[in-house]
């Protein structure tokens, strides 16, 4: 794989837009997104759904899914796009809660959810950058309820396989990075440490470790990007087996960071959704409000996922029955 050093291009600025109607959403509500939230309120969890003032909360939420953020709320990273806290490595930050682990996965297991979705923070300052902190957590939510379907979003990891393979080890059911824009815009968006590259190098590094685990990635759209730029990301992305894609529209969070370069149509959004499905990926989500852990395809990785689970069951039942058989 080439270097990252070619992604020196900044997104040209543009004077603040109005958003189109196509962004406005209703404001949360239903029986299950209340009992959530206050459920929340009561363990004092941090979920991105809340910290990034996701559109699709309440949809989510009221079809028992919910994204959980692991090891605090200040990040090492200071990537252009994102509205998480800051802090400096070298400085040191908020130590982690050794048991957090535990109490994430018994307050999930108490939520009646049917997909969850672990993400962190970055941790550069940690020796092993909390992976096995995050690990523990996917081990533990397991155990606890082994019907759960589990999809983390990790940090990169700053490229160490090791690290990702321990996190691989743990079995989730989903592994999803995302590469978040096009390579060359890569250095203009996200932090110096993260890069194109080294994303796609992450993905592809955990269908080595284990082939039968899904992979996933998001890329955002409206921060410049051209066609051709993001028709040779997924081609890039298929090379590397990744399973699903998202497309969401990037949106500003405060005046501090990138602007908004273009409110991407819906339909062009069906456009890439219809292109991503011709080139062989599993699923893919492809909208102006569409996040990384949007529900619709959670919902279609769910049915994939318990179909896999049925056949392993059948295949194990069908060789214990064989091994009877043969007296063995």
């Amino acid at each position: 794989m080439s270097s990252d050093s070619t992604n020196d291009s900044k997104p040209p600025q543009k004077p603040h837009q109005p958003k189109p109607d196509w962004l406005k959403v209703r404001a949360p509500s239903g029986e299950n997104y209340v009992r959530i939230k206050n459920m929340l309120g009561d363990l004092k969890l941090a979920t991105v759904c809340q910290e990034a003032r996701c559109p699709n909360m309440g949809e989510c939420w009221s079809g028992g899914t919910a994204t959980f953020m692991l090891m605090g709320e200040v990040c090492t990273r200071g990537c252009r796009f994102c509205n998480v806290k800051t802090g400096n490595a070298k400085l040191g930050l908020p130590p982690v809660d050794p048991f957090e682990p535990e109490k994430v996965a018994y307050s999930i297991s108490q939520m009646k959810l049917h997909y969850v979705v672990i993400t962190s923070v970055d941790r550069d300052d940690m020796p092993d950058q909390g992976s096995d902190h995050f690990a523990r957590t996917v081990k533990t939510i397991k155990k606890l309820d082994p019907n759960l379907i589990v999809e983390i979003l990790t940090p990169d990891f700053r490229g160490d396989e090791k690290l990702v393979h321990h996190l691989a080890g743990a079995k989730p059911d989903v592994f999803a990075h995302n590469i978040e824009t096009v390579e060359r815009l890569t250095r203009s968006v996200r932090d110096p440490r993260a890069g194109y590259r080294q994303s796609l190098r992450v993905l592809e590094s955990v269908k080595e470790f284990d082939p039968t685990i899904y992979t996933k990635t998001s890329i955002m759209l409206g921060l410049g990007e051209k066609d051709e730029e993001v028709i040779q990301s997924l081609k890039d992305l298929r090379a590397i087996g990744c399973d699903v894609v998202t497309f969401g529209q990037y949106l500003q969070p405060t005046v501090k960071h990138l602007k908004v370069m273009e409110y991407v149509t819906p339909e062009k959004f069906a456009e890439w959704q219809k292109l991503a499905e011709s080139m062989g990926f599993l699923y893919v989500a492809s909208g102006p409000l569409v996040r990384s852990s949007y529900r619709a395809g959670e919902f279609f990785m769910k049915g994939i996922i318990e179909k896999k689970r049925q056949q392993e069951q059948s295949q194990a039942q069908m060789t214990a029955e064989m091994s009877v058989t043969n007296g063995n």
